[in-house]
């Protein structure tokens, strides 16, 4: 026996024994059989058959094994007692008119350790049973191989049961337990079409109440003299038969034979009382919502006529309210598929919003990178364009003057100013060694020399008088000249170079042109 955990010892005296019964059968830990017996009201029956078949939602079982509720026998009143029974009934309380369905699990067979000083007391006692019982069925093997007419009657009726000898069947799972009650129905009455259910009623029961069909349960007695002429002449009926299998019915068949632990279980708990059995089972929603009703029985032998004329009208009676359970729940999903589809159209627009408000926000943040990216240049511009008239001013000041008249040492140059300058044709004359450089100075500076000798300087004026020959050169500038000074014939493109020297470029005279030149223009140059 397993020790009880610390946790364990506040438990009472009925639980402790509980959870005993439970670690002896399933093998388990305490701790891990505590929670699940909590969750079954301490119930070992329903604890046990969580272990074996799974847990599963089912609050009316536990709820009925916790409180002990005794099962509903059959009542029999007279006329006279229903109507008094009629009159003083309260109209808040409504009657139900069939018996519960319980939703039955196979329960495993209880395993008791015997002490070990008890049973190897036993044991001798245990040795001849098993002997005996061995002598006995070979003795009543034996004598079924004798006429018929000598026959003991046992075991003539033993030979024509129904169903093969079943002394010693093995507990299988409930879905195994269906296969071999469909095994040996085919076998013993050969292939039919009967769609029997391929699990347990706990399932079939569970598949009925969800698809709102009925659940036809059949129980059979391998022993009993009226199984074989039922099943062959009522329920293999064709008309029996194609009624079950019609689709339109919602007819789920479920069978089961007495000598397995689960169709016995079902024959109690659906008090049978008579071979062979079949009862029809449906929601009742007029006696409650989540209610499983036993809404016929059908006991005994009886015409295939008449078992299928019982089916119907009971298939008929309760398939009304079935079918407004039905409606109700398909106007239900409408409504939640149509309150699934307006989420999903408003998760859409909102998305669409999103996207927008995103594009917007992207289309914004772009247009102000380039607005900054356009104050960027102009500032630039602004800022060059200033370090660029600085830098004029002080190259203005720093020109060298036009040697004399009569100084032989000079190279005389004509220069064709572009068109728009207001220039025209100048022509002056150069120190021999002045580099090719201080031409170019002299044709950036020109307007500022022309306004100097007219006496109109403009940037004095704005800088207040100040003298140019006392402005600095500009900081962090490399001064580019717009324009290109070439000779025509041969056209040769003279470099502001500050090394070559005009006597040699040019020589003693020249006829140049200025050519104002744009970023194109200066590769195509180079």
């Amino acid at each position: 026996m397993a020790d009880i955990p610390d946790d364990a010892e506040q438990l009472s005296l009925t639980q402790q024994e509980a959870l005993q019964q439970y670690v002896q059968v399933t093998n388990k830990e305490p701790k891990e059989a505590i929670p699940l017996l909590q969750r079954s009201q301490w119930n070992v029956q329903i604890a046990i058959a969580k272990f074996f078949d799974g847990e599963g939602p089912d609050p009316v079982a536990e709820a009925m094994a916790a409180q002990n509720v005794p099962r509903m026998t059959a009542r029999h009143e007279n006329l006279q007692e229903s109507l008094v029974a009629g009159a003083f009934s309260s109209p808040s309380q409504p009657k139900q008119r069939t018996d519960a369905a319980p939703r039955i699990v196979p329960q495993p067979p209880m395993a008791h350790r015997t002490p070990w000083l008890l049973g190897l007391l036993l044991a001798p006692f245990g040795w001849g049973w098993r002997a005996a019982s061995t002598l006995f069925r070979t003795f009543w093997y034996i004598l079924s191989f004798l006429p018929a007419s000598i026959r003991p009657r046992a075991v003539t009726s033993r030979m024509s049961s129904g169903f093969k000898d079943t002394s010693g069947r093995r507990m299988l799972m409930p879905q195994d337990t269906a296969a071999r009650f469909k095994r040996e129905f085919d076998e013993e009455y050969g292939p039919s079409d009967l769609p029997f259910f391929e699990g347990g009623l706990a399932q079939a029961h569970d598949l009925a109440k969800k698809e709102l069909k009925f659940l036809l349960v059949l129980l059979l007695s391998p022993e009993h003299d009226d199984t074989a002429s039922f099943i062959r002449e009522t329920l293999l009926a064709q008309q029996v038969v194609d009624y079950i299998k019609d689709p339109a019915n919602n007819i789920i068949l479920w069978g089961g034979n007495v000598l397995d632990s689960e169709a016995y279980q079902v024959a109690t708990e659906y008090t049978c009382t008579k071979f062979p059995f079949s009862a029809l089972v449906c929601l009742t929603p007029k006696e409650g919502s989540a209610r499983m009703g036993i809404v016929k029985r059908l006991v005994g032998p009886m015409p295939a006529s008449t078992y299928l004329s019982e089916l119907q009208n009971s298939v008929e009676k309760y398939g009304a309210d079935l079918d407004g359970v039905r409606a109700e729940r398909t106007a239900q999903q409408v409504s939640r598929n149509l309150r699934t589809e307006q989420d999903s159209a408003y998760e859409r627009s909102l998305a669409i919003d999103r996207e927008r408000a995103r594009q917007r926000r992207e289309a914004a943040a772009a247009a102000e990178a380039a607005e900054s990216l356009a104050r960027e240049e102009a500032h630039e511009a602004a800022l060059l364009e200033s370090k660029r008239s600085q830098w004029k001013r002080w190259r203005a000041a720093r020109l060298l003057p036009e040697p004399a008249a009569g100084d032989s040492k000079v190279v005389r140059v004509a220069l064709k100013m572009p068109q728009g300058s207001g220039a025209g044709r100048i022509v002056r004359r150069f120190a021999q060694d002045a580099p090719v450089e201080e031409l170019y100075a002299f044709v950036e500076c020109y307007d500022r020399l022309r306004a100097r000798e007219e006496g109109a300087d403009d940037d004095a004026v704005a800088n207040d008088g100040q003298d140019c020959s006392t402005v600095e050169a500009p900081e962090a500038y490399e001064h580019k000249y717009m324009f290109r000074i070439a000779s025509t014939l041969p056209r040769v493109v003279h470099e502001p170079s500050t090394s070559a020297t005009l006597w040699e470029r040019i020589g003693k005279s020249g006829n140049l042109i200025v050519e104002e030149v744009t970023g194109g223009d200066d590769e195509s140059g180079e």
